[in-house]
């Protein structure tokens, strides 16, 4: 079932959100609670459909041990959630924030929330909220662990992100050209992506959509996160590090590679190797059954070997779902087990100062029997080696701006 996958762009049905609840419940049964308080927006939508802009107004769902979700939201806000939610709800609403006393969010809460039930909060539950809470409460992430396992709706979800993604990149890569604005192209390639998703669902949320399609030119692709410079340029070598990713429509993915403009540097070719070596071991062992932990530590072994111990810098991967970040994780100490219906970035890699930084990545599915890529981009290092000669635009462009400079002039 794992290896048939038909991207799709529309809402979940009332059966998949029920199912949601459903597993939330099971969990809760396992630790005997009365309700599960969320306040975490990925998990509310992911519980609900509705993803807002979240301020100082609290959006709370309490999730029962059987029966229905309440929903404690702003009143400004319930046609809103009414228009967007999905499945089954119990709507509640307080007036406004502040509120005097009697008319506040956390004394609608009470009249959910007793002082003799046990209650499940996130871990990351902000203390103004988990301090109100009546009764007895317990720190458990059930939404989250839930949310691990992906159902077929959300595979085909999180498919269609990263054929978006992938048609981005392919678009990045395109137009790269030594001296052109790196912000240029994230604007075109952004642009793109996000009107095919209208095209394809006009009803998307543009409040859970957001993409990226940036790149990190060679004097900086050893620092992963740095994007201090909007007006960087693409350079003649490299390495440089794309980054393409994003969430359509409240799903994400990514899809990343390191490449070179018309030449490739001798210091840069062995790293590029080992980097593709690496990435090659770590598929070959994200397979179910396997521990996440041994993944990362295998393939960290691996570059240690190599003489990169000093160059690394982060783990071997993360997974998708309702946001491009979260749990489970490849990572060192983190003792699960990979199983089907996973989803996890690939992306060992490490980074060189005065070299510059080797990483690709792709989002890629656990399936029965192995792992499957969702994301597609060129992977060999001619492939990457972008011909990065002017295009008859670029040169028309060129040439109307030195005639538009020399007319004003005159």
């Amino acid at each position: 079932m794992l290896d048939q996958i038909i991207p799709f762009a529309g809402a979940p049905s009332k059966n998949e959100i029920s199912q949601r609840i459903t597993n939330v419940q099971s969990g809760m049964a396992d630790q005997g609670l009365d309700f599960y308080l969320c306040v975490n927006p990925d998990n509310i939508f992911y519980l609900t459909n509705f993803a807002n802009f979240v301020h100082e107004r609290p959006f709370i769902l309490l999730v029962p041990s059987k029966g229905k979700p309440v929903f404690l939201m702003p009143k400004l806000e319930e046609p809103h959630v009414r228009s967007r939610s999905v499945g089954e709800l119990e709507y509640l609403h307080y007036f406004e924030f502040p509120a005097p006393t009697g008319q506040q969010w956390s004394d609608r809460l009470t009249t959910v929330l007793l002082a003799e039930h046990k209650v499940g909060i996130e871990t990351f539950c902000p203390m103004a909220i988990a301090r109100e809470v009546p009764g007895s409460i317990e720190a458990t992430d059930i939404v989250d662990e839930v949310r691990m396992i992906k159902s077929e709706y959300e595979i085909g979800r999180i498919a269609y992100t990263c054929n978006l993604l992938s048609k981005g990149h392919a678009q990045l890569l395109t137009g790269a050209r030594p001296g052109r604005m790196i912000v240029e192209l994230h604007s075109q390639a952004t642009s793109t992506m996000t009107k095919r998703m209208l095209m394809d669902n006009p009803n998307s949320n543009l409040l859970n959509s957001k993409f990226a399609a940036i790149a990190q030119p060679p004097e900086i692709s050893h620092d992963p996160h740095n994007f201090t410079d909007v007006f960087m340029k693409f350079a003649q070598g490299g390495p440089h590090v794309s980054i393409v990713s994003g969430l359509a429509n409240g799903y994400g993915g990514e899809v990343e590679r390191t490449f070179f403009m018309n030449t490739v540097p001798e210091k840069a070719r062995a790293p590029f190797n080992d980097m593709l070596e690496g990435r090659a071991l770590a598929y070959e062992l994200t397979v179910p059954g396997n521990s996440m932990s041994e993944v990362d530590r295998k393939v960290n072994d691996f570059f240690k070997s190599k003489g990169y111990g000093p160059n690394l810098l982060h783990r071997t991967g993360h997974s998708f779902g309702v946001t491009n970040h979260e749990a489970p994780f490849l990572a060192e100490g983190y003792e699960h087990e990979i199983k089907p219906g996973m989803v996890f970035s690939i992306e060992p890699g490490f980074y060189i100062q005065g070299v510059g930084g080797f990483r690709f990545s792709d989002t890629v599915l656990i399936t029965e029997k192995g792992n499957k890529k969702l994301t597609d981009a060129p992977e060999s290092l001619e492939e990457l080696t972008v011909d990065g000669k002017p295009s008859f635009v670029d040169s028309a462009k060129s040439l109307m701006m030195k005639v538009l400079t020399k007319g004003s002039k005159n």
